[in-house]
């Protein structure tokens, strides 16, 4: 059975870091791609990095481009989101997606299997 659980998020100050992590069961991750979304109150969820499983590049959102990184941790089946110098409007949920493929895309509806998201407040 294929799942995935996000971890990490919090409350933290414009500038600060956090680390999200996204564990998967049922596969590894190692053989498929992982995305990472986030979703704003009121506003559309939108694709924030994707590692692909094939030998292409990690893909970024231009608004976190050089803040932001993704990277898998094969030994504990997960993938992690660095995110660095946050600003408040990074600001959502933040969820990981998986379509046991091998690309990535940044449609929503191209993933059939979702964590459940967690928090992630910037205010001061």
């Amino acid at each position: 059975q294929v799942q995935l659980v996000e971890s990490g998020g919090g409350l933290v100050q414009p500038g600060q870091s956090l680390r999200l992590s996204c564990a998967a069961s049922g596969f590894t991750v190692d053989d498929y791609t992982i995305v990472w979304f986030r979703q704003a109150p009121g506003k559309e969820r939108v694709g924030v990095s994707c590692i692909p499983s094939n030998s292409g590049s990690v893909l970024y959102n231009e608004a976190v481009k050089g803040r932001f990184t993704i990277s898998r941790d094969s030994a504990r089946n997960t993938v992690t989101l660095q995110m660095n110098m946050l600003k408040a409007e990074d600001a959502a949920v933040y969820y990981c997606a998986t379509h046991l493929k091998r690309y990535c895309s940044w449609s929503p509806t191209a993933y059939d299997f979702w964590g459940q998201g967690t928090q992630v407040t910037v205010s001061s």
